[in-house]
């Protein structure tokens, strides 16, 4: 359930707090065995800001920092923390940011955020048959 239907609710400092089934879901995206035991490990801080006509995605971990630069609505190039890349599109839709990504081999990746009746970031992660939840508080 969607408390803020803004989307500057979404801006600010997130920490990460929880989260299930991440395994299944980088396996959906062709991780090998030690790159998702690895990823078990990093406990993640996202700071999503906003300028005139483009909105960042900077996510800090132990191991690596990587930034998304987008344009709602416009498709943007995305690079991993492990280097894999993907071309998709973000956009902005009653409160949620919905963002739709292909890997080089086409595979569809999806990233639903939004804000919970208790303020935290919720997030949704989908990839074939994977589906995994994050949350994140201020």
């Amino acid at each position: 359930m969607t408390h803020n239907n803004s989307i500057e609710a979404l801006f600010g400092t997130w920490d990460y707090v929880d989260g299930d089934n991440m395994d299944e879901y980088l396996k959906e995206l062709g991780i090998g065995m030690m790159g998702r035991m690895m990823a078990k490990q990093v406990k993640s801080r996202l700071i999503i800001t906003e300028t005139d006509d483009k909105s960042a995605l900077r996510t800090e971990t132990t191991f690596k920092t990587t930034v998304l630069e987008f344009t709602p609505g416009v498709e943007c190039n995305e690079t991993t923390a492990d280097r894999r890349e993907f071309k998709g599109i973000i956009q902005f839709d009653d409160g949620k940011w919905i963002q739709t990504m292909h890997d080089k081999n086409g595979k569809l990746s999806m990233i639903t955020r939004w804000i919970d009746e208790k303020y935290q970031k919720q997030i949704i992660l989908e990839c074939g048959t994977a589906e995994v939840h994050r949350l994140y508080r201020r």
